[in-house]
């Protein structure tokens, strides 16, 4: 049995609608994770965020600038 990798050619060059499809292909894959991403993370937290009150919680920095000052 001949091995079919060995038939391959090292200079051959894929025809530009094969390079195309595979791009496009490629392209639909990411932007279906992207809107994946926007409705099963994205748009609960915003959600979960309005309903606790859309603030943002308050950082280290604004924590240690809140203490009293007491003479």
């Amino acid at each position: 049995m001949d091995n079919p990798f060995k038939k391959i050619l090292h200079n051959e060059e894929l025809p530009k609608v094969l390079k195309e499809k595979v791009l496009n292909d490629v392209a639909m894959i990411k932007l279906s994770i992207d809107v994946a991403d926007l409705f099963v993370v994205k748009y609960p937290n915003t959600i979960v965020d309005l309903l606790s009150g859309g603030g943002t919680p308050p950082s280290k920095d604004n924590e240690d600038n809140t203490e009293e000052i007491t003479d």
